[in-house]
């Protein structure tokens, strides 16, 4: 056993002498963060004797997390208690001795090494913080008792009141050591400040899961970040065992308010953020998520929303299968406001944005969407039976061989689909024959001051939109196309005070012999109408030059 953590020493040294200060495209590293002096804890009950006796100092007074004080009864510094704080005893043991509630647990700065779990379930009030403090696993091999967790604090059928947990830095740079830092279930939960180093690569449970038990509880997770990513199971000791890998954080049976704030999350095997199963709300706010299989960001809930991430997908692995930027399911009221999602590495299902089928109703706003590269995909795209959907004052650069910007697919649903000040830009090919800035084929969808200009890539031919449905609205927008515009199938379609104009000398309008009663009122129609065959066709002081 000591000759193999030795070697785990060795490896993990040789890394750290590999970082740098700043990451991949001019990226702050995670590795650079500042050293601060170890400071000693005493127990509560010895401080306040020293108190009582006026010996306190100012040292005492200055310790980072005196301030808890008065929300423990016991406050532990675990080196005193006999935590090994050098990286080579485990320190599992001792914490066991120490398990109670109503206790902080402190951790000094340090490297402190687990080779088995820790558990406490059912506490009221239970906190483990360190100061520059490092979390060492031992490898998938010598890791004792279940390999999946280094904490786990609460479980679904004995979760606990208020988990505190923050302020560790786990190194999982050796081979083999990724494991689940931290499994939690409380009442009141707050996790901060906590960074995995290393590539996820033994094959077990993700770095970490939260969920909150109770419908009117509350829990944050700040600053949780596990920016290398994971391994494909199959290319794991755990081979064979799971399906895909680790996913980076998962809430999938949260019941109250959960929010996490300023996460990152690199490329793991079964989505980055997955917080769609449960009951409750999810609040994503700020981050960065990058270059997971699957989804990037998943949630579900109810008025859950996703504020301000940054999204990208710049590299694909060959078992990568679909790399979603934001993937919205399973609730009601969910909204994307303010999403940066960059895309130049997309796999064919890869939608920037998908609203899923039991997502009743959803609203996108203030979004940018930036889709490049030489394979085929879709920015937005409403599945059948996703419900009521509005996107506002979103622009979506589309450049890629194929696809479709905006994709509303059919439905027999009739909430309404809006769209107003939407910007599609960006010249795409027409790859699988995906060659629409706007594929409508739901009824009662309304596009409002929208911009949609469709250029084609190397002549590609391209329509801006392509409607299908019953009862389409265009109104106050600008489309401009290498082909037609418009060109509708459906029925009742109304296109008013719009611009409409092709940069390939083709009609404004193309209408087929299935469109039914469409009308064109007080618009730019430059070159006019094609019509093939459709029937009660009205137009209304509209000019065509």
């Amino acid at each position: 056993m000591s000759d193999g953590r030795d070697l785990q020493r060795l490896n993990r040294d040789a890394s750290r002498d590999s970082h740098s200060t700043e990451g991949e495209a001019g990226r702050p590293s995670i590795d650079g963060s500042s050293s601060r002096s170890r400071r000693g804890f005493l127990r509560k009950t010895v401080a306040a004797c020293a108190a009582g006796l006026g010996l306190t100092s100012t040292a005492a007074a200055s310790d980072p997390y005196d301030h808890y004080d008065d929300e423990y009864a016991t406050v532990v510094d675990v080196t005193e208690a006999g935590a090994d704080d050098t990286g080579t005893e485990s320190i599992t043991p001792v914490l066991e001795d120490l398990r109670s509630d109503d206790t902080l647990l402190v951790f000094p700065e340090g490297e402190y090494f687990m080779d088995e779990q820790f558990r406490f379930t059912g506490f009221d009030n239970f906190g483990v913080v360190g100061e520059n403090a490092t979390l060492i696993p031992a490898d998938f091999h010598e890791f004792d008792g279940p390999q999946y967790r280094l904490f786990r604090l609460g479980v679904s059928y004995s979760p606990g009141g208020h988990l505190r947990f923050e302020g560790f830095d786990v190194d999982q740079s050796a081979p083999d050591t990724g494991i689940r830092t931290i499994e939690a279930s409380a009442d009141r939960l707050e996790v901060r400040d906590v960074t995995i180093d290393g590539f996820h690569d033994s094959g077990t449970w993700g770095p970490g899961m939260f969920n909150v038990t109770d419908p009117d509880g509350y829990g944050i997770v700040e600053r949780f970040r596990a920016p290398d990513g994971g391994a494909w199971v199959d290319n794991t000791p755990n081979a064979g065992n799971r399906w895909r890998g680790p996913i980076g954080i998962e809430a999938n049976q949260n019941v109250g308010t959960l929010e996490f704030r300023h996460c990152w999350l690199g490329g793991f095997p079964n989505n980055g953020l997955y917080a769609a199963g449960g009951k409750g709300t999810i609040i994503v706010h700020g981050g960065w998520f990058y270059n997971s299989n699957g989804a990037n960001v998943r949630v579900g809930g109810q008025g859950s929303e996703i504020r301000w991430p940054t999204v990208e997908v710049d590299a694909t692995r060959p078992a990568d299968r679909a790399q979603r930027g934001i993937r919205i399911e399973n609730g009601r009221d969910i909204e994307i406001y303010g999403a940066a999602i960059e895309i130049t590495s997309p796999m064919p299902t890869s939608h920037a944005i998908s609203v899923m089928n039991n997502c009743e109703s959803a609203r996108i706003a203030n979004t940018r969407l930036d889709i490049r590269g030489s394979d085929i995909n879709h920015g937005i795209v409403l599945s059948p039976e996703c419900g009521e959907t509005t996107i506002v004052e979103t622009d979506i650069t589309h450049e890629t061989a194929g696809g479709y910007p905006l994709w509303i697919r059919e439905s027999d649903r009739t909430e309404q689909i809006l769209a107003e000040q939407l910007t599609i830009s960006g010249q795409a090919g027409d790859g699988g024959g995906f060659r629409d800035g706007i594929r409508c084929e739901r009824d009662n969808c309304r596009f409002s001051y929208v911009d949609v200009i469709q250029q084609g890539r190397d002549g590609t031919d391209r329509n801006a939109i392509v409607n299908t449905g019953t009862d389409l609205t265009v109104y106050q927008s600008e489309l401009r196309a290498s082909q037609h515009p418009f060109i509708d199938l459906g029925s009742n379609a109304l296109v008013r005070d719009s611009v409409l104009e092709s940069s390939g000398d083709e009609e404004a309008v193309c209408l087929y012999d299935s469109s039914t009663s469409p009308a064109f009122k007080k618009n730019r129609l430059v070159d006019g109408i094609r019509d093939l065959g459709a029937s009660d066709v009205t137009t209304w002081e509209n000019t065509y030059s």
